[in-house]
């Protein structure tokens, strides 16, 4: 057993639906739909995260918010509070923190550790797993599952299998023998037409892959057949990435019905600008390309970029330059179905002032404004004040 990794994988329970059901008890037992407004069957857009009472409906992220409603008209259905889940998520994390400094968010719910190095500052790896669980349960009354294994792959799958509160640990040892009586689909890189490509060859299980042969089954299935191959077999190399960082802040929104009017879509777009702009700035973080992205009623896609020269975190820089890509595609009589804004080429602010001897006067004026918008809409909500669209000549 020496030499062996001990790989975590932490996944909130039901994470968004969780944080509504403990803020508000009257939710618990309850099937709970955060997402888009379901508009009684009509409404566009989709599932962000659903509880556990929810799923016994059929329901499930990213499932059409109209089809939601139909599995389960009596649901309670709530619009996202992302901030507060943000919020919980880094309380999360640095819980996580104290366990490990070796950590990959994978999202704003789950994240992988690397404990080879600090289990024994807690005990056995069993024990630290334990004791990550109880902590994040005692400090934050929510409940996550968590999975240990040799590798990442195996430490994912083995979070998913209890749910909810589960922990499933796996040693190198029983790798094998956890691994392949489990259905193919389990494994990274096998979506359903991979999976109904397999079935058409007689492979259900991950076992039924790792006995084929390696050659004949790469010379079929390509690179990509020799990366589920090698995961089947319990080969998942691939390290704990400790500085993950994020690419990109973006918000998008889907209209009720296809939208004609030029006013609403870019009061829409000034909206999503200024929620990206605050989300930045809680972050610390300025970027310097902003994205436009555009789905019309034929549910054709198309997105426009623009690179700036001086890092960005204020609502009207962003608005500005994301309406002049707007321009772009002279709207007209065109429907709009989904319009959203996306920052990337992120920096952190600090590093961003240290280029400057002295912030300018206009800049620094700017910054205590937006500072002073922050801290009223954490006092009384996103709706207390709102960014003005003036149009420009």
């Amino acid at each position: 057993m020496s030499g062996e990794r001990y790989l975590v994988h932490v996944d909130m329970d039901a994470f968004f639906a969780a944080v509504e059901q403990r803020d508000d008890p009257s939710l618990q037992g309850k099937p709970v739909i955060v997402g888009a407004d379901p508009k009684g069957g009509r409404g566009r857009g989709v599932v962000a995260a659903c509880s556990y009472e929810a799923r016994q409906y059929g329901i499930h992220s990213a499932l059409p918010i109209s089809m939601a409603y139909r599995k389960c008209p009596q649901g309670i259905y709530l619009s996202p509070h992302r901030y507060k889940y943000e919020q919980e998520s880094r309380k999360i994390f640095q819980i996580l923190e104290r366990f490990t400094p070796d950590i990959e968010p994978i999202s704003i719910d789950e994240g992988f550790l690397d404990i080879t190095s600090s289990y024994k500052l807690f005990g056995t790896p069993r024990e630290t797993c334990i004791k990550i669980k109880e902590t994040i349960k005692t400090e934050t009354k929510l409940t996550a599952s968590v999975g240990m294994a040799p590798n990442k792959m195996t430490a994912k799958i083995a979070s998913d299998l209890e749910k909810p509160d589960g922990l499933v640990i796996v040693s190198q040892e029983n790798l094998l023998d956890f691994l392949h009586p489990l259905p193919v689909e389990k494994l990274w890189g096998v979506g359903k037409r991979t999976k109904q490509m397999l079935r058409d060859f007689g492979i259900l299980t991950i076992g039924d892959l790792a006995h084929q042969n390696r050659t004949g089954f790469t010379k079929r299935f390509g690179k990509a057949g020799e990366h589920v191959w090698k995961l089947a077999n319990g080969i998942d190399e691939r390290d704990v990435e400790i500085c993950r960082e994020v690419k990109s802040v973006g918000h998008e929104f889907t209209f009720d019905e296809d939208e004609k009017n030029v006013q609403v879509i870019t009061d829409t777009l000034m909206d999503l600008c200024e929620m990206v702009s605050r989300r930045m700035r809680k972050s610390g973080l300025r970027g310097k390309t902003v994205h436009l992205k555009l789905r019309f009623s034929d549910f054709k896609t198309y997105t426009r970029a623009v690179t700036i020269k001086i890092p960005t975190n204020y609502t009207e820089d962003i608005y500005r330059h994301s309406e002049d890509k707007l321009k772009d595609f002279n709207l007209g009589n065109k429907s709009v179905r989904l319009i959203g804004v996306q920052v990337s080429n992120l920096q952190n602010s600090i590093e961003q002032f240290s280029l400057f001897d002295q912030e300018p006067e206009g800049e620094e004026k700017k910054e205590k404004l937006h500072q002073a918008v922050d801290l009223i809409k954490d006092k009384f909500g996103e709706k207390a004040i709102k960014h003005r669209r003036v149009k420009r000549r």
